[in-house]
């Protein structure tokens, strides 16, 4: 078992916790779905006939709610958009996470193009749940 020079971790433990992460059903997105559901919309989850799947669907109001994470999908001036230490990987990593993030700006692109709007929240505005309620109010209202 392989160690990396400054991962604690063994190559084998790394993969275990990394296989662990969920793209579905995440904390943040279930903050964002108790939330709006409190609030009193009702929505389809990860509608597949729409570009990204996208984590709420308000379908009568040609609206969506995309829920995402602040590493994973590089929120600009947050403590969490950071690259992971061990400079082995770090090409691998900045590769991935910018790939993310292009992906995420062509998928909007995309469902812009089909009419709908969109409401961006991040893991990181999932904390203070009384000025994201007023947010998702104002989006849906």
């Amino acid at each position: 078992m392989e160690e990396s020079s400054l991962d604690t971790l063994t190559v084998r433990e790394r993969s275990e916790r990394m296989s662990r992460i969920r793209s579905k059903d995440t904390k943040p997105e279930m903050r964002v779905r108790r939330l709006v559901h409190g609030l009193g919309y009702r929505y389809r989850l990860h509608a597949k006939d729409l570009p990204g799947r996208p984590d709420l669907v308000f379908q009568p109001r040609r609206k969506v709610i995309l829920v995402h994470g602040c590493f994973w999908h590089r929120h600009e001036g947050c403590s969490r958009n950071r690259l992971p230490k061990s400079p082995e990987r770090r090409d691998f990593w900045r590769k991935k996470l910018d790939g993310n993030a292009r992906r995420d700006r062509s998928k909007e692109a995309a469902l812009r193009r089909l009419g709908w709007e969109i409401l961006v929240i991040w893991e990181c505005e999932t904390k203070a749940l009384d000025p994201l309620a007023e947010r998702v109010r104002a989006f849906l209202g």
